[in-house]
């Protein structure tokens, strides 16, 4: 095998068996179907799916219900003896209307703080050295993480928590032969951000903001994902890997 050969290998994700999380739509749906394609055994979970499942499986679940997700782990674990991967990319932003509410605070934190925690405390569990062989947790961010924004306070607060949260992971698993890392993405073309997306003064103005001059597309956060799921990045854990275009070097 030639060191080529031997370097792409480190980046496979190949017969890897990994769980994504909100992969019914946008960056979740684009990662589902990327790691497929890159030979992933993935099993997608979300709520519901937009369109059919490009190569990986789909099961509907509500990633804010403990039972059903100790259910689909075990059910995983079951079908396939191990667990390599988890990609918790489920995500909710709610309308600005509410936006200082308790219950849009704590319906936003559910989602996108609570279950990466319960369901990566699971994953890692199933994981486990000599359980499993070890594997790989990936939590998607935001650059509302890292930055203030107007009208979406419990979004950003949440977003936050799982960068800390990641960090806190990597420590209590990393014992267990498991890595925790974030992927942080900057400004995504998803249903999520369609409006913004769709407003021109507000699409330039957010481009303009980056380096590499334009909006992500969610098949831009693939790439940086299987690295983070591969042996690529077997040293790699507790960190937070930015794909925003350069949004957060970018000064004047």
């Amino acid at each position: 095998m030639s060191g080529e050969e031997t370097a792409r290998d480190r980046f496979s994700v190949a017969g890897l068996l990994i769980v994504v999380t909100g992969a019914g739509r946008g960056i979740g749906a684009a990662i589902a179907a990327g790691l497929a394609n890159a030979g992933a055994q993935v099993r997608g979970l979300d709520r519901r799916f937009e369109s059919a499942p490009r190569g990986y499986g789909a099961t509907t679940c509500d990633v804010t219900d403990d039972d059903a997700l100790r259910a689909l782990v075990d059910a995983v674990v079951r079908e396939h003896g191990r667990l390599d991967g988890l990609v918790n990319a489920a995500g909710i932003s709610l309308p600005p209307q509410e936006s200082y509410s308790r219950d849009t605070f704590l319906d936003t934190l559910a989602v996108n703080t609570l279950a990466p925690l319960r369901l990566g405390r699971m994953a890692a569990e199933a994981m486990r050295i000599p359980v499993g062989r070890g594997g790989s947790i990936v939590n998607v961010t935001s650059l509302g993480a890292h930055l203030g924004f107007p009208d979406n306070p419990a979004y950003q607060a949440s977003k936050a928590a799982v960068a800390q949260l990641t960090r806190a992971m990597a420590i209590d698993f990393g014992s267990w032969g498991v890595r925790v890392n974030s992927l942080c993405p900057g400004y995504v073309a998803t249903a999520m951000t369609r409006a913004s997306y769709e407003d021109a003064d507000a699409n330039r103005a957010h481009a303009a903001r980056t380096i590499l001059g334009r909006w992500a597309d969610p098949e831009d956060l693939v790439g940086p994902c299987q690295f983070l799921l591969s042996e690529a990045s077997a040293y790699v854990t507790g960190t937070e890997l930015v794909v925003d275009g350069g949004w957060l070097a970018k000064g004047l």
